[in-house]
């Protein structure tokens, strides 16, 4: 049993089959309908591959195979950060923010340690509208990454400045420049002009959880136990999920 309507796993199926039609693959034992099932399952119960090649009666070998080209169909069709600017420009504003994505990490593994949250994770920053709607989701980089200095890599304050759109960000992105705009620091100390612009940055600012909130629905990406290489492609598949009209 898992929690996602009909419509969804019936579309997932189609860019199965489209996938399967493009490689001119033979004979599967399990046919698209399932094997969008059994990627769904995977994604939205975090259910361990052997636990799932039980319930479908195939090898976990044959299921890692299939949730891995399920899951490189649903990326392929995730925008790139120009594609998802599109139609924005002078006048718009878009919202700015990272998450983080726990994995099981050992003590070695020092980029993927965040000494903020005492944990090893992964970063991903969004890029939504000013009502939560995801636009796009980055690539995951290492959990000490600064949120600024990923931003800068992803060309995000770049791609913005060049189509003049204003970015809401949190007070990370301090010294961003260009067209990002942040709380002021110690607002308290300062007159009441600014106390206002921090109460309206921060309403203004809000909705922008609405995107991780939907994003962490899928419970993969709350206790992530694959590879870090991975979590990227995980991350732009369940934003094509999402774009399909279901948001958890």
């Amino acid at each position: 049993m898992v929690d996602v309507p009909q419509e969804l796993v019936e579309h997932v199926s189609w860019l199965i089959y489209a996938r399967r039609c493009e490689r001119r693959s033979r004979w599967r034992k399990l046919g698209c309908f399932q094997q969008a099932l059994l990627t769904l399952v995977h994604l939205r119960k975090n259910e361990t591959l052997p636990a799932l090649a039980s319930g479908f009666g195939i090898s976990t070998a044959t299921a890692w195979r299939y949730v891995d080209e399920t899951l490189g169909a649903l990326a392929a069709w995730a925008p790139g950060l120009h594609e998802a600017l599109t139609g924005l420009g002078e006048g718009d504003f878009v919202i700015v923010d990272g998450t983080l994505i726990p994995i099981h990490r050992i003590a070695a593994d020092e980029p993927y340690y965040s000494m903020k949250h005492r944990k090893h994770d992964l970063n991903a920053r969004v890029i939504a509208r000013p009502d939560g709607t995801p636009l796009w989701f980055s690539r995951a980089t290492p959990g000490r990454t600064h949120d600024l200095a990923a931003a800068r890599a992803h060309g995000i304050v770049q791609a913005c400045l060049a189509r003049q759109i204003l970015v809401l960000a949190d007070p990370a992105y301090q010294g961003a420049g260009a067209t990002v705009r942040t709380p002021y620091y110690r607002h308290r100390e300062q007159p009441a002009y600014y106390q206002q612009f921090n109460r309206d940055h921060a309403r203004l600012r809000a909705p922008g959880e609405r995107a991780f909130a939907q994003l962490k629905s899928w419970r993969l990406l709350r206790r992530a136990r694959c590879s870090t290489r991975r979590i990227s492609t995980i991350v732009r598949a369940v934003h094509t999920l999402l774009t399909c009209g279901y948001s958890g």
